[in-house]
């Protein structure tokens, strides 16, 4: 069965993790429950949240010389916050899984398939 990379976005305003915030704690919730509903029914393969990207190291390799920086790979007001690995049959049920993403995280999400050999 394919499998599909689902990234969840958001803006700099959830970076803290605030986990008092009223909005955070709902938002956390609803993720937990769609992550029951697909560890149920078989399409969950993994799953997590991110750190800020103020948490990030940039690691560079030019010519066999290996260098790291501290802070994001690009400057931009949304980030990736988490990210679903799941497995369906098709991209339509995925399409429908990522809806429900979408959904809980009351935002965008990017659907991608992931390369086979």
């Amino acid at each position: 069965m394919p499998q599909y990379l689902i990234s969840v976005w958001h803006d700099d305003e959830y970076a803290d993790n605030d986990w008092s915030d009223p909005d955070i704690q709902r938002l956390g919730q609803q993720v937990g429950a769609l992550n029951e509903e697909m560890e149920s029914t078989g399409v969950w393969v993994f799953g997590a949240g991110l750190q800020p990207q103020s948490t990030a190291t940039v690691v560079r390799s030019t010519a066999g010389d290996v260098s790291m920086t501290d802070g994001p790979y690009a400057e931009t007001k949304e980030q990736m916050g988490g990210f679903w690995v799941i497995e369906v049959p098709d991209l339509d049920s995925a399409l429908e899984v990522s809806a429900k993403c979408a959904a809980a995280c009351e935002g965008a999400v990017e659907l991608r398939p992931m390369q086979t050999e």
